[in-house]
């Protein structure tokens, strides 16, 4: 080798090699959380212009990566050492894994030389999270280093994206090997051989949308996953078909479309489940059918064919047979799709119109309006303070500034989750992050903080129940050692509201271990160093999300809202889609009413 070359490789450590890989992917921020088995990459952090996050516990590290990803569209990267650093990455590792968030987490392991001798904090990461990762790495010499972590980045992005970790001894952070970037480049990735339109079953998907009536697009993850959006928006207007939600498919669509439904499943739209009970067609858009969507499987869309679009093979028939599965990326296969459709080379009866969905739309707009006088946020003010009102009015705060676009919204999981998806209309893409798959309570607060990392320009508001912030409540002080302006909502009922909500439709009002008790979260706060207030009446939820949002600083305001107030429409387990159990009309009120 030439002094040339030598100069143009330097000879690094291991821990510098991992520094200088991420700088090499476009890493800037990164979360984590020091350790013994981890220090000498800590040590060579210094050299490299990486910002790095000190969280108060590695699930606030995954959880933050997670929001950073979700939020930004790249790969997030949380940090941490071995034993039971790394055994606390788990739950944010199932997190991404579940909803398909492209995160790298790297943790310290114990030199090679002691592996498999129950050394001081050695655990078998690699075996624990092997069903909750893409793909795992362990990582002995130095000269793995770079060669792992590039291909870790390449797994975590390519196909259905998830997350990937990388453990690297003691050792191999601490020898030294010559670093070449680009060498270290891991083969192109190779879809998988099935992920290809095929003619046949694109022209069976044509000749179903021309035969359909009422068609229905059940928009998913994958569409923003693929940054699909503009290219489904375009499809749903041109032949006018209307839009059915999942969870992490709000925001795909503006919401204030009129072809946006709202969402699907256990605590969707009622006009939007009916639709789907009668539609005659159902498109599936980058979503795996998952049994929150479904309800019963037997009763499920029982006059329906259905296409299903995903990039993933094994989702396909996994839960709901399909009658046409085109497998391979979203956005590839609409823009493959749009010409065939108007091929006149085509065989089909091409005078025939696509399909004319003017009646199916009348009729959707019908059931709506039906279900609109059930609404809470139509019946009068009657007092009390219901979560629902504080959602909705969070949301026409922003709207009146005209933030919606810049406004992202972190959930935790329960009740308020499912308020955030009814009630906050989402106009633009990744502006709502929330653990769907898993439903991870403690998820919004680090979440949030990933999202402020990742777009600084927005308006970021962690929504939470008093029993899921309380997970995660000392991430407050990284909020207030990284000096960023967060917005904490916490929806204070007193009670596991989700879990209270079950106990009394199906455990005879059973209140078991669900009333919590929470500290005062305005005095938390302050605690933190961060400023908040207390409101129970509507009328001061405007000026004080108002107060919160032109601030320089965090905010923390406890919402005390109606203790015994449930998620409507509901499917109880078992149920058809049709069969949802409504608000009661008039609202019933709750026993301290009468």
């Amino acid at each position: 080798m030439t002094d040339k070359n030598k100069h143009a490789h330097p000879t690094l450590t291991g821990a510098e090699i991992l520094w200088a890989t991420l700088v090499g992917e476009g890493v800037t921020t990164v979360f984590g959380y020091p350790g013994g088995a981890i220090l000498p990459a800590y040590d060579a952090l210094r050299k490299f212009p990486i910002h790095h996050v000190l969280t108060r516990h590695e699930q606030g590290a995954a959880h933050m990566a997670d929001g950073y990803a979700r939020a930004s569209g790249k790969v997030g990267v949380a940090i941490a050492t071995s034993g039971p650093g790394a055994t606390n990455l788990v739950t944010g590792i199932a997190t991404a894994m579940l909803d398909s968030i492209p995160i790298v987490c790297i943790t310290g392991q114990v030199s090679s030389k002691v592996l498999g001798s129950d050394a001081f904090q050695e655990i078998d990461i690699t075996g624990i999270t092997l069903p909750i990762t893409k793909h795992n790495f362990v990582a002995t010499r130095p000269e793995d280093v770079a060669p792992m972590i590039r291909e870790a980045f390449q797994i975590a992005q390519s196909g259905r994206p998830g997350p990937v970790l990388v453990d690297i001894t003691k050792d191999a952070q601490q020898g030294t090997t010559l670093f070449n970037f680009e060498e270290a480049a891991p083969a192109a990735f190779r879809p998988h051989p099935m992920l290809r339109a095929e003619s046949t079953e694109m022209h069976r998907a044509i000749e179903l949308m021309r035969a359909s009536k009422k068609p229905v697009i059940l928009a998913g993850h994958g569409i923003i996953l693929s940054a699909a959006e503009r290219e489904v928006l375009a499809f749903a207007e041109r032949y006018q078909i209307p839009v059915a939600t999942t969870l992490l498919g709000l925001g795909a669509l503006p919401a204030s479309h009129p072809l946006a439904l709202g969402m699907m499943g256990m605590h969707g739209e009622s006009w939007v489940n009916h639709a789907i009970q009668q539609a005659d067609l159902l498109l599936a858009f980058g979503m795996r059918f998952d049994d929150r969507v479904t309800g019963n499987l037997a009763s499920y869309a029982p006059n329906a064919k259905k296409i299903h679009i995903e990039i993933d093979p094994s989702e396909i028939n996994k839960n709901v047979k399909v009658d046409v599965a085109l497998i391979g990326d979203l956005k590839e296969v609409l823009r493959t799709m749009e010409p065939l459709i108007h091929d006149k080379s085509y065989q089909a009866d091409t005078t025939k119109s696509t399909n004319n969905t003017t009646d199916w739309l009348r009729e959707i707009r019908a059931m709506k309006g039906n279900a609109a006088v059930r609404d809470i946020i139509n019946l009068p003010d009657n007092g009390h303070l219901y979560a629902a009102h504080v959602i909705n009015d969070i949301w026409q705060e922003a709207k009146a500034a005209g933030r919606l676009d810049k406004t992202i919204i972190a959930t935790d999981v329960g009740q308020h989750q499912m308020w955030e998806a009814q009630y906050f209309k989402h106009e633009d893409t990744r502006t709502l992050i929330t653990s769907g798959g898993l439903g991870t309570m403690g998820f919004a607060l680090p979440a949030a903080i990933g999202a402020k990392m990742a777009r600084p320009d927005c308006d970021v508001w962690c929504i939470a129940g008093d029993g899921g912030f309380q997970m995660t409540a000392a991430e407050l002080s990284t909020i207030q050692q990284e000096g960023i302006h967060i917005n904490v909502a916490v929806i204070n009922n007193g009670f596991l509201g989700m879990v209270r909500q079950w106990q009394e439709a199906f455990y005879d009002k059973n209140y078991a271990c669900s009333p919590i008790l929470s500290p005062d979260f305005v005095k938390l706060a302050d605690a933190h160093g961060i400023p908040g207030a207390h409101v129970a009446e509507r009328k001061y939820v405007t000026p004080t999300v108002t107060k919160a949002r032109e601030g320089s600083t965090a905010f923390l305001i406890n919402f005390s809202v109606e203790k015994e107030d449930g998620v409507y429409p509901m499917i109880a387990p078992g149920a058809a889609l049709h069969e949802m159990v409504r608000r009661p009309n008039p609202l019933i009120e709750t026993a301290e009413d009468e």
